[in-house]
């Protein structure tokens, strides 16, 4: 009953003692009668944390623990049982504070990406009170999942952990599973999804930095028209031998964007379709002709044919001139889905 009521909950030592705590050796001790002082409620809090209750029986000096069997469900027990938990929920409430989870650092990502998306973790599942997912309130999509497991579920260590899981680029998971707490993805699609252990074996930072990528998947993709000149770079043949490229990026794009790359003259045609799937990436330079200080990485989807989508085509949709990134109009959507 108290690790029901207390596991996500943190106790709030400086708050013991006005409560009516008693310092004894490293723990703290409360007592209360109830009943007409008929019985005594105890209740001592351990230096870690822990609390255990206990209820006595005045008249007789002896522990009652009838209250503890849930096969016990006569009005004298209830109102016992319903004593003792209120108890505990008084003490939760005024010297406690809640956590969402059990382990530490799982409550610090909850609070980071609290603080930096302002959702609270919901827990959708009656049968599986522990685990919580994070979604994107403006299309209900989750970018993160928060459970409770054996961990040999994972690698075969027999003891309970949490984990989290996060959407991130395919391409990058099979070189991350290889590194110490990170794991293929427990319940989830294991080419998009990946399980991260919840111990401090991984960093914060570096968690949040994932976090911040799954959350950039639940975001409303947006297509843009990106120019690229021939003349200082050899875009023409750039994928040729990869499918995956990096590009000076746009404050605006964020990962599942659709970019177009318009090859300027002597081409003056749309040549490829992309997928943006890492954005910010650090990278100065600077030249006569082009400064930039962060890249993105674009995946090709498709090629289209020279003679497909010229300027003179676009001109069709409303597009007159394409001196920076800029948006696709719907219409030119479609045609380019086709």
């Amino acid at each position: 009953m108290e690790r029901e009521i207390f596991k996500r909950s943190k106790i709030l030592f400086d708050k013991l003692i006005p409560y009516g705590f008693k310092k004894t050796d490293e723990n703290y001790v409360i007592s209360k009668n109830i009943l007409d002082d008929s019985f005594k409620i105890e209740v001592m809090i351990s230096s870690d944390g822990t609390v255990v209750g206990k209820i006595y029986d005045l008249s007789f000096g002896d522990e009652y623990v009838n209250y503890r069997i849930e096969e016990q469900t006569g009005e004298f027990v209830n109102t016992i049982r319903a004593l003792f938990e209120e108890f505990l929920i008084d003490i939760r409430t005024n010297c406690a504070i809640t956590n969402y989870f059990v382990f530490d650092q799982t409550n610090r990502i909850v609070k980071l990406i609290i603080d930096k998306y302002h959702d609270e973790p919901e827990f959708p599942w009656d049968d599986s009170t522990e685990d919580g997912i994070f979604r994107n309130p403006n299309n209900a999509k989750w970018y993160a999942l928060i459970m409770t497991i054996n961990k040999n579920k994972l690698d075969g260590e027999d003891r309970e952990v949490e984990v989290l899981n996060l959407k991130l680029d395919e391409n990058k998971i099979p070189d991350l599973i290889k590194k110490k707490g990170f794991y293929r993805a427990y319940h989830m699609n294991k080419k998009k999804w990946i399980t991260i252990l919840l111990d401090d074996t991984v960093s914060d930072d570096e968690i949040m930095e994932y976090v911040t990528e799954s959350h950039a998947f639940t975001e409303s993709a947006h297509e843009w028209i990106i120019p690229a000149n021939p003349k200082y770079y050899d875009v023409i043949n750039c994928f040729n031998d990869t499918d995956t490229i990096r590009w000076k990026q746009s404050n605006n794009l964020t990962i599942g964007d659709t970019v177009y790359l318009y090859i300027a003259s002597p081409y003056s045609a749309i040549f490829y379709k992309c997928k943006v799937v890492k954005v910010n990436i650090p990278h100065q330079y600077k030249d006569k002709n082009i400064k930039m200080s962060k890249v993105m990485e674009i995946k090709l989807v498709k090629r289209y044919k020279p003679d497909e989508f010229t300027f003179t085509k676009l001109n069709e949709y409303g597009i007159r001139a394409i001196r920076g990134p800029r948006s696709v109009p719907k219409e030119l959507e479609k045609e380019l889905s086709k």
